[in-house]
């Protein structure tokens, strides 16, 4: 695997990236999806409790986290590209009910992403997105002063 997807939370974002994206598609149950994920070969060494938070938890909160992300968003979250789509959601997830994970943590983990799955510019677009948004959710991403 390309990146820094060696760590096991590392790797369970990258699964759970591929199965929102699944979800967002299929509108597939994300249990019936975990599952299919756990079936597979390349499961091992995956934080499997991150992989799980993130596959629920998206779902569960996503008018949310889409009413968090649209004023920050050039056009309507359902025009973005599903890939970019499944990233942000993913981040704002993180940035908005994972106070334990810092925030440069969440932005890098998903510009890498963006960068391995989406488009050739994707990965400055959600970069940009994501900054913001931690600045407004997260106050020691807030500048000084």
């Amino acid at each position: 695997m390309p990146g820094n997807s060696s760590s096991p939370r590392s790797r369970a974002r990258r699964a759970a990236l591929q199965a929102l994206y699944q979800w967002q598609m299929t509108a597939d149950p994300p249990a019936t999806i975990c599952a299919q994920f756990r079936e597979q070969a390349s499961w091992r060494r995956v934080d499997e409790d991150l992989f799980a938070t993130l596959l629920h938890g998206v779902p569960a909160h996503v008018d949310a986290l889409d009413a968090h992300l649209a004023p920050l968003l050039d056009r309507p979250v359902a025009q973005l590209d599903p890939v970019e789509r499944a990233i942000l959601r993913m981040g704002a997830f993180e940035l908005t009910h994972r106070d334990d994970v810092p925030w440069r943590v969440v932005i890098n983990e998903c510009v890498e992403l963006a960068r391995e799955f989406g488009a050739e510019q994707s990965h400055r677009y959600v970069n940009g997105i994501l900054d913001n948004l931690a600045r407004r959710t997260r106050e020691e991403a807030r500048p000084a002063g």
